[in-house]
């Protein structure tokens, strides 16, 4: 059982590695760590590219964490059938630390957000749904993408306790605590790569969600706005003149 859990937590982290924010960014001649917030995530890939770059990042992101879960479902759900949902969560965490903690990048890479997303989906999709409106609740009102993201990490953390208490995981009693521990530190690692966000919240100098369209639309924007102050420039010399 020790084995299977090692397995699981390689195989996501392997997964977790791939890069989605730095090739997309690469295919937009852009240097994600360089720009914006310097993450290489879906929120800065959304403030740097635009909306059609944030989507594939998520995507892609979403992708990397789904594979190694359900390959450990598919080698497990009938060797472990009461842990395979505890195997699952370990490779789901396996690919946020993969993300977070790149051997390639010096173990600098994004904050996991996505990575955690899929986790909570694909381990039981109906602790979901609270975190879908704990996420709307708080990020609609304030624009701070790092408070939704935290109070969905919160809400999974809650809510696998509840439905582990309650008997509706389909987990083995003996692996409950473990799943509850596992869970603990999947949250507490979001927590922990947001701690700079925090500590901007705590002072009031946190930034708030403002999407750019895309580059070129920027470009073309300051271009013409160039434009149109030359020309006011040209008619009040023509007027002064």
């Amino acid at each position: 059982m020790i084995l299977s859990r090692i397995i699981s937590i390689i195989l996501g982290y392997v997964c977790g590695l791939f890069p989605t924010g730095s090739l997309i960014g690469r295919a937009h001649e852009t240097d994600l760590t360089q720009e914006g917030s310097g993450n290489t995530g879906m929120t800065n890939s959304i403030r740097v590219l635009g909306w059609r770059a944030g989507i594939l990042v998520f995507v892609g992101d979403f992708i990397k964490t789904t594979i190694p879960i359900v390959v450990i479902w598919l080698i497990y759900r009938h060797i472990y059938p009461d842990m395979v949902k505890l195997l699952m969560l370990y490779a789901g965490v396996g690919a946020i630390l993969g993300h977070n903690f790149p051997l390639y990048a010096k173990f600098k890479g994004g904050k996991g957000i996505v990575c955690s997303i899929a986790t909570i989906i694909i381990f039981d999709w109906r602790i979901a749904p609270i975190c879908t409106v704990l996420f709307f609740a708080t990020v609609i009102p304030t624009y701070y993408i790092s408070v939704g993201s935290l109070s969905i990490l919160a809400g999974f953390f809650v809510q696998t306790i509840v439905f582990g208490q309650l008997g509706i995981l389909h987990i083995a009693s003996q692996f409950l605590v473990e799943t509850y521990i596992l869970a603990g530190i999947m949250t507490a690692v979001g927590f922990f790569m947001h701690r700079e966000n925090l500590q901007r919240l705590a002072n009031g100098t946190e930034r708030k969600f403002q999407p750019n369209k895309n580059k070129k639309e920027a470009s073309e924007g300051s271009g013409e706005n160039k434009t149109a102050q030359a020309e006011k420039s040209s008619a009040q010399e023509d007027t002064h003149g």
